[in-house]
């Protein structure tokens, strides 16, 4: 799994776009709400980026973008702005706002997958890295592989999702929801119990012993995965 990239779009043909090139870049893509809800969408389901329209149910994107700047669970989730053409004043506008990047539309599709990486690359070096290491634990995106020990450990590919998201923040407590926002989005229908599922098969598969701490479980609040 990519980083996960939420898309705001009311134009269907765009999103349609932009999902296939997304998608075939590795990027794992995701729709919000176009409505009230998109703001507390982006907080809950707390994307590694968020790419957004010009207009987004009669609210414009820039004016989005300035609460999302506001808001303490959002200040600093990287927003691409896409600016609809005879516009271009608006690209100033949006980089004023907070956007950290804004296109032209039309533009070329590599540039936005180059300019995405860049952003990435800057705001989270996790992100582009293709080797995530935790302790003892190491997982290679490029191969697909987990080792624990040298131990090549064989993942199913929800628990492999799961591990990769996890690595990304060692030590910190994520909870059903936003674990479960992490693998299928906020909007899926999966009870939230079947996380419970997923993380005793993925304790399985990286435990080494019957009391490894590699994954801990926080009551009340959630897993996290362990760096002690």
């Amino acid at each position: 799994m990519g980083a996960r990239i939420v898309i705001a779009e009311t134009d269907e043909a765009l999103r349609r776009s932009l999902d296939q090139l997304l998608t075939h870049e590795g990027f794992s893509v995701s729709f919000s709400p176009l409505g009230a809800r998109l703001e507390e969408y982006l907080v809950h389901a707390a994307p590694d980026l968020a790419i957004l329209g010009a207009w987004i149910a009669g609210i414009s994107a820039i004016e989005i973008c300035r609460r999302l700047r506001s808001r303490p669970e959002t200040v600093q989730l990287p927003v691409v702005l896409l600016v609809p053409p005879g516009r271009e004043s608006d690209r100033l506008a949006g980089l004023s706002a907070g956007a950290d990047d804004c296109l032209v539309n039309p533009f070329q599709p590599v540039e936005l997958v180059v300019r995405i990486r860049n952003l990435l690359r800057r705001l989270n070096p996790s992100l582009s890295e293709h080797k995530l290491v935790v302790g003892d634990l190491s997982l290679d995106r490029a191969a697909h592989r987990v080792h624990r020990r040298k131990r090549e450990i064989k993942l199913g590919p929800t628990e492999y999702r799961l591990l990769e998201f996890m690595m990304q923040s060692p030590g910190k407590v994520y909870s059903r929801a936003e674990l479960k926002a992490s693998l299928w989005g906020k909007e899926s229908d999966v009870d939230e119990r079947a996380i419970d599922v997923h993380i005793g098969r993925l304790r399985k598969g990286i435990g080494l012993e019957a009391d490894d701490t590699i994954i801990r479980t926080v009551r009340g609040a959630g897993y996290a995965l362990g760096v002690d």
